[in-house]
């Protein structure tokens, strides 16, 4: 996915548009999904590490520049030790606000101050760069399903698909071939490479907690 302005929770959460409706199809699942996206990115950069299945700092004093990841970095620096899948739900709501301010400035949303009710003030999130995104969701859906093999897929693109499957997005959804499907998914989630050999393990990890984090679906009568 050449989309190298975009950090990997940043696409994560463009994943998860309609860009018909141009709306978040589920918006409950967004703070795990973003948050989990930017550990991911953080134990690709080698900032964060594993530590016995704790998330770990490797250095309190580096910061990659960028507001969102350098935000939940001092966040964890700050806190009393988790593991990764605790990280992936606690204050999540931070990061995604932090992701979104960065895809506001970047012109793909665009913040429109409304009032619920008449009365309270919100701030209502549009999405202007449908092209992108649409050119994003196809490409993350050609790495799911095209032929490469997932070892010569980057370590971004493979654990932005991973972590898009496991948390159910709907352009990443399984076809008819459901076993074809988990095997890519499990390929790509394994897919550390020499650089960050713990980087497969920890999408691992987030992978589970994403998947407890779904909202299960809802129940109609008679279903």
């Amino acid at each position: 996915m050449p989309d190298g302005s975009l950090s990997l929770p940043a696409r994560l959460y463009l994943l998860a548009w309609d860009t018909g409706r141009r709306e978040v199809t589920d918006p409950s699942h967004l703070p795990p999904l973003v948050r989990a996206g930017a550990l991911a990115d953080l134990a690709r950069r080698g900032l964060l590490i594993d530590d016995e299945g704790i998330t770990t700092p490797l250095d309190l004093d580096s910061r990659t520049g960028d507001a969102a990841l350098d935000g939940l970095l001092e966040l964890v620096s700050e806190s009393c030790p988790h593991s990764w899948r605790t990280w992936v739900t606690l204050r999540a709501r931070h990061t995604l606000d932090a992701v979104r301010e960065q895809l506001v400035a970047e012109g793909v949303l665009r913040a429109e101050k409304r009032r619920v009710l008449g009365v309270f003030p919100s701030v209502e999130h549009v999405l202007d760069g449908v092209a992108r995104v649409r050119h994003l969701q196809r490409e993350a859906r050609w790495i799911l399903d095209g032929p490469v093999p997932a070892a010569d897929v980057s370590e971004t693109d493979a654990a932005v698909v991973a972590l898009g499957a496991a948390a159910g997005l709907g352009v990443l959804l399984p076809g008819r071939d459901r076993a074809g499907w988990e095997r890519r998914v499990e390929d790509l989630a394994g897919r550390g490479g020499a650089a960050t050999p713990a980087l497969g393990r920890i999408v691992r990890e987030l992978r589970t907690a994403l998947t407890a984090a779904r909202p299960a679906p809802s129940l109609t009568p008679g279903g």
